[in-house]
């Protein structure tokens, strides 16, 4: 059986070692929010940026060729 002080040591160990791991994963969760917090998704694209979308200025058409449309186009 083993002595108390070794079973004792060994807690620690384990103690530490999960001590360290829980604060280097909080900690690099902390880095990679902080690094996409300063991250702007919403700015103006710069360049040639194209327009992909205009928006359907077509107002009169039935709930039928609406959904037509959805089904061919998927918007």
């Amino acid at each position: 059986m083993k002595s108390w002080a070794e079973m004792v040591y060994n807690t620690c160990k384990v103690f530490i070692l999960f001590t360290g791991f829980t604060l280097l994963f909080y900690f690099g969760m902390i880095w990679v929010s902080q690094e996409y917090q300063n991250y702007k998704r919403y700015d103006e694209p710069s360049g040639a940026a194209v327009k992909v979308m205009q928006a359907s200025v077509n107002k009169d058409q039935t709930w039928l060729e609406r959904l037509f449309m959805f089904y061919q186009n998927g918007e």
